[in-house]
C-alpha cells in the first residue's frame, strides 16, 4: 500500500498526560479503519451477523469474520450521544457522563475477599455485593456503583440478577454491572429495573442501570458479548464496550499498537450497538494493560495501565464520547 507524506505534522515527545496530539489521533484512527475494514473483526452470534451485514458489514458466515467499511463505522460514531445520564434511584446521586469532566467508580468484579473479622480470605457472595454497595453509597466521592464482587453462592444461571437485587437494595446509586452472563438476563435486569423507575419508557429516560461487556482480545466479540450490546441499545441503557487487551500477549507489545487493536475492538462493539438501535449511550471503555511475561500476569497497577487509560481518554474527546478507563 503506497503512503504519502505528510505536512505539517504535529507529534509530542516523551511522555505526559496529554498522550498523543491531534495528527497522531487521526493516525491511530487510520489505522484502526484500516483493520476493521482489512482484517475484521470474528463476531459469534448469527444475530449480530445479521445486523451487521444489514448496515453495511462485509459478513462472511463461514468464518464468522465481519469487515467494517469505513464509512459505517463514522456513521455509528456520528449517531452516539456525547452525553450520557447515569441515572439513580435517588436523583440527588444522577450522574452526567460527557466531556473533560472526572468521575470516579468502584473496581470490580473480585471473586475473592478477605473476612474483616477472622482475615480468612473466602469467595465473595450476595451479601458481599450488598455490603460493597452499602459502603460505596456512604462514598461521597464515588458517583456510580460498579458491582464489586460476584455472587459465587448464587447458581451460575441467575447470580448476575442477584447481584442486581443486591445493588438495588443497597445503594441509591447508578449501578454499573459489569458482569452480566447473557442477553436473556440482561433483559430480565433491564425488566426489574423498569420496576424501579416505572415503567420501559421511564427507564429509557433515566437508565438507572448499565451494564459492560469485553471485547476477547485479539479481535473478537463472542456470543454473550454481542447479546448484551444489543439488548442494552433495545433498552436504551447505557452499554460500555471495554477492551481488556494486554500489550504483548494479545495485542501488539507497543502502546501505540496495542492501541490500535484495542481501538478496533471497542468501535466494532459501538458499531454493533448503533446498528441495532441508531443513538443507543455507548462508552469507550478500557481495562487494558501490559503483560508481564515474568509472572504471566495483566498487572492492573502497571504503568504502562495508566499511559494507556490516558491515551484511551484522549481517543473519547476525539471520538467525543464518555470514556470509562481503569487507574492505577
Amino acid at each position: 500500500m503506497i503512503r504519502g507524506p505528510s505536512a505539517s505534522f504535529e507529534e509530542y515527545h516523551g511522555w505526559g498526560l496529554q498522550m498523543y496530539s491531534q495528527d497522531q489521533y487521526d493516525r491511530l484512527h487510520e489505522a484502526t479503519l484500516e483493520v476493521l475494514r482489512l482484517t475484521g473483526v470474528e463476531v459469534h452470534l448469527d444475530e449480530a451477523l445479521d445486523v451487521l451485514e444489514e448496515g453495511g458489514c462485509i459478513v462472511d458466515r463461514e468464518t464468522k469474520i465481519v469487515k467494517f467499511p469505513a464509512h459505517v463505522v463514522e456513521q455509528a460514531l456520528a449517531m452516539c450521544p456525547s452525553q450520557i445520564l447515569l441515572a439513580a434511584r435517588d436523583p440527588q446521586y444522577d450522574y452526567m457522563m460527557g466531556g473533560r469532566q472526572v468521575g470516579y467508580t468502584d473496581f470490580g468484579c473480585g471473586i475473592m475477599v478477605v473476612d474483616p473479622e477472622t482475615g480468612e480470605l473466602t469467595e465473595t457472595t450476595n451479601e458481599d455485593v450488598g455490603k460493597t454497595a452499602l459502603l460505596c453509597d456512604a462514598m461521597e466521592n464515588v458517583d456510580v456503583y460498579s458491582t464489586a464482587v460476584v455472587a459465587r453462592d448464587k447458581p451460575d444461571s441467575s447470580y448476575d440478577l442477584h447481584m442486581l437485587e443486591a445493588a438495588f437494595l443497597n445503594t441509591g446509586k447508578h449501578v454499573h454491572h459489569i458482569d452480566v452472563s447473557s442477553g436473556d438476563n440482561a433483559r430480565m435486569m433491564f425488566e426489574m429495573a423498569s420496576y424501579i423507575a416505572g415503567g420501559k419508557k421511564e427507564l429509557r429516560e433515566r437508565p438507572i442501570v448499565s451494564t459492560l461487556v469485553c471485547p476477547t482480545s485479539p479481535l473478537m466479540l463472542h456470543t454473550v458479548t454481542c447479546e448484551v450490546i444489543m439488548e442494552s441499545a433495545r433498552w436504551g441503557c447505557p452499554i460500555n464496550v471495554l477492551s481488556m487487551a494486554m500489550s504483548g500477549a494479545s495485542s501488539p507489545v507497543s502502546v501505540s499498537g496495542t492501541l490500535v487493536t484495542h481501538n478496533a475492538e471497542v468501535l466494532a462493539g459501538i458499531t454493533l450497538a448503533q446498528l441495532t438501535s441508531p443513538g443507543a449511550p455507548t462508552m469507550y471503555g478500557s481495562s487494558t494493560t501490559m503483560f508481564d511475561m515474568t509472572y504471566a500476569t495483566a498487572p492492573v497497577g502497571a504503568p504502562e495501565l495508566g499511559m494507556i487509560s490516558a491515551a484511551v481518554a484522549g481517543f473519547s474527546n476525539y471520538y467525543n464520547l464518555p470514556s470509562y478507563v481503569a487507574g492505577g
